[in-house]
């Protein structure tokens, strides 16, 4: 068996796990979609991971698996987004006639979200060569505890169907599935407390 040790992130580690986020979003069906030229998605993407996650940071509820294998940026309940951030970016970074889709997308996402307080995992992310250990599942399982132990719902977002199995092993549930025009299905998930 082997022992993860999970720590909670300080701002000196910020750029490594942004990092790690991109790498591991790097082959996301809805990343890619958003950023489908290569060049592109290294330059706008880790901002728009700054802009859905980075209040983590401060709320110190971003983690990490030692050696920066894996990240899971959590949002506590009552943060959230910066959401004029991530629509300035968006509306820089899209391309005219992409946005129109793009903004729908979010609104989908946006009347998913739970109205009771909850904490939401904006990002979960393993380095690509690191993949496929467990690691993810460690990560989910360190903030899933205090969920549990404080009785709050957690909620994510995917449009990688790979990962539903990860989320529903851990007690997520689908809510409904969004897309729009050209984009992937986005799953939003909940999972009550245990």
């Amino acid at each position: 068996m082997t022992i993860r040790t999970i720590k909670t992130a300080m701002s000196a580690d910020e750029a490594a796990l942004m990092d790690v986020v991109t790498l591991a979003f790097s082959t996301d069906p809805g990343a890619r979609w958003l950023y489908p030229d290569p060049h592109q998605y290294l330059l706008h993407f880790p901002h728009y991971v700054k802009a859905l996650g980075g209040n983590a940071f401060g709320q110190g509820s971003a983690y990490y698996l030692d050696g920066y294998a894996g990240v899971a940026l959590w949002l506590p309940p009552h943060v959230h987004p910066d959401e004029d951030a991530l629509m300035t970016l968006l509306q820089r970074t899209i391309a005219e006639r992409d946005r129109e889709e793009v903004i729908a997308v979010i609104e989908r996402i946006g009347s998913y979200y739970p109205t009771e307080p909850h904490w939401y995992l904006s990002f979960i992310g393993v380095d690509p060569v690191r993949q496929g250990q467990g690691h993810g599942s460690a990560l989910l399982q360190h903030a899933l505890l205090s969920c549990d132990r404080d009785h709050m719902l957690a909620y994510l977002e995917t449009s990688n169907p790979k990962n539903v199995p990860l989320y529903k092993r851990h007690g997520f549930e689908i809510l409904g599935t969004i897309q729009v025009g050209a984009s992937p299905s986005i799953f939003p998930m909940l999972r009550k407390p245990r």
